[in-house]
């Protein structure tokens, strides 16, 4: 048993987690703002367990002083994306990326795993800074469709379960499940405007929803009692008809009538 301090190795693989996991989610929030739409739907991380590294490095035939050359997976990026095209956008991004050196790519979504795997992996070298200067910590970024990350938890678990000796019907089974996530993202993919649409519509409505409120406590707050009150009533009757055309007309009467108290204001 490796008699290191392992608290002290994880921490700096902990620390680019933590870190890319906070540039990851600012670059979905950015591309959202710029495009109105953004290729991630969600980030997670994690570190690998040490018995899990133990295990790897057992399999892989590293060295105990190898391990952080050696276990490429130590620290784990996974992103999540809506549609199949969208890994493409992500994996083009972090190639363009600054802040990380590309090692190299495995694309198990082209040439998918005898299991029926499908997911795009990216090796990288990201710079962390330790209370004794800088140190490159490798990294694996998986990008998947949500299909795909379903399917890859299930058989994650599968394994650990069995100790990687699959009956043969799970096998197959397994394998039949990861062709209908592969023909779900199909699906998804040729309907990808429709799918858009609506929900660039929700959002719009969502939006339209919270200025109308944000703008009525606004007048609140500028001591217009009277005309708050009357912009309310007519927001409960639209929102009630779900006249959303009606409350992006009210939006703009709002915004005009907060803009002739703040000039009041500014005179008093």
């Amino acid at each position: 048993m490796d008699g290191r301090d392992w608290s002290l190795f994880l921490q700096p693989y902990e620390q680019a987690v933590e870190e890319l996991k906070v540039k990851f989610k600012t670059m979905r929030m950015e591309l959202k703002l710029r495009e109105a739409y953004a290729p991630i739907e969600f980030v997670t991380g994690r570190v690998k367990r040490v018995s899990s590294i133990l295990e790897k490095a057992r399999r892989l035939g590293v060295a105990s002083d190898q391990l952080d050359t050696g276990i490429e997976d130590i620290a784990g990026i996974r992103i999540m994306c809506q549609f199949v095209d969208d890994i493409r956008r992500v994996a083009e991004l972090i190639r363009n990326r600054k802040d990380l050196q590309l090692v190299y790519e495995k694309d198990y979504i082209t040439n998918y795993k005898e299991s029926g795997y499908r997911s795009y992996h990216m090796i990288v070298k990201y710079p962390v800074q330790t209370a004794l200067g800088s140190m490159d910590v490798l990294a694996e970024i998986q990008i998947r469709t949500l299909a795909m990350n379903f399917w890859a938890t299930i058989e994650h678990s599968l394994h650990y379960k069995f100790k990687e000796s699959l009956p043969d019907e799970v096998r197959i089974r397994l394998k039949k499940a990861a062709e209908a996530a592969f023909h779900l993202d199909n699906e998804m993919t040729s309907i990808r405007k429709e799918i858009l649409d609506a929900q660039t519509e929700f959002e719009e409505e969502s939006n339209v929803v919270s200025r109308v409120l944000s703008g009525i406590q606004d007048l609140y707050f500028y001591h217009r009692i009277r005309e708050a009150a009357q912009f309310q009533m007519k927001f409960n009757e639209l929102f009630e008809q779900e006249d959303y055309a009606g409350l992006s007309s009210l939006a703009v009467d709002i915004s005009q009538s907060i803009a002739k108290a703040k000039k009041t204001s500014a005179s008093d």
